[in-house]
């Protein structure tokens, strides 16, 4: 089981002198409040533990792979060695949180682990018919990035990868392990994306010229160039989101959202939508300092 622990961000983020910062949003917690406040809660204000999933822990696994390769001298980083560094990259996750075994039942777990590393290795071929790593130098890896807003509301999460061009120019980079979405559902995806880029012009001064988000489960490429209206637009739903969120932690109303993704749900005994009762709301709901965006999909 995953439990929730203190969160990376938490750790990075910086003291904010002399103001008192509302709290804090990432773009996974926005998302999940988004998608179904009372996941938001059962994550973010009951901080309940969840199973580790397969395909979470593969974006995981996968992610430190591609940030490591960079490490590399540009004439490594070819597929042969993304692939040597698979399995360690995954035993030191595991020496990291023994739990991660229990996504494998003991019976069979050998057989089953290697048909999980198969799948990994499928994902970082993938990665090679869509970008020559040989040919990038990037900026930031893994960069944690925050601003404050003049609500005194805190932005925050992790950008995979930022390229910055000769002319300045900033390309931002995320990698997604699974699929892209349908043209109907791009804007969610690119929700995450606007926050990043919003964050990174409140902070450097510049629009990005390029948001990217390269799909390895079928070797798409979504690209959006962003401007300031969009960014402007994004900073105001952050905001709304953030008074929805407040607004149920005064009333303690946290309404399900029942959907398809009820059926990836770790909460879904609990679920008020699915005839469970959920626990009894912690004294104090909602931390000054939520969680920042620690998953990779």
């Amino acid at each position: 089981m995953s439990t929730p622990s203190e969160s990376p961000a938490t750790r990075m983020s910086t003291a904010v002198d002399g103001v008192e910062v509302l709290g804090a949003l990432s773009p996974s917690r926005a998302g999940d409040f988004l998608s179904c406040p009372l996941l938001y809660r059962f994550r973010t204000v009951d901080k309940l533990s969840e199973p580790f999933s397969p395909d979470a822990v593969r974006g995981t696994v996968v992610h430190k792979v591609l940030e490591d390769l960079f490490d590399l001298p540009a004439a490594d980083r070819t597929p042969g060695r993304a692939q040597a560094m698979l399995e360690p990259a995954w035993e030191r996750l595991v020496a990291e949180d023994p739990g991660l075994e229990e996504m494998f039942p003991a019976d069979g777990e050998g057989a089953q682990v290697a048909d999980w590393l198969t799948s990994c290795r499928s994902v970082l071929e993938r990665y090679f018919t869509l970008e020559d790593p040989r040919r990038l130098e990037p900026a930031e890896r893994e960069l944690y990035v925050e601003t404050l807003l003049d609500s005194r509301l805190l932005l925050r999460g992790f950008v995979d990868r930022i390229d910055v061009a000769p002319d300045g120019a900033i390309r931002v980079v995320d990698y997604k392990t699974g699929r892209a979405p349908h043209e109907m559902f791009e804007a969610k995806a690119l929700f995450q994306m606007k926050f990043y880029a919003l964050v990174i012009w409140r902070t450097r001064g510049v629009v990005p010229a390029m948001l990217q988000l390269v799909y390895l489960g079928n070797g798409e490429i979504l690209r959006y160039v962003p401007d300031e209206r969009d960014l402007l637009a994004t900073e105001r739903k952050v905001e709304a989101i953030w008074h929805a969120i407040r607004r149920a932690q005064e009333s303690g109303d946290w309404q399900p959202s029942p959907g398809r993704l009820c059926e990836w749900c770790a909460h879904r005994a609990i679920c008020p939508a699915w005839g469970g009762t959920p626990p009894p709301l912690p004294v104090r709901e909602v931390e000054s300092d939520l969680s920042a965006d620690e998953s990779v999909d």
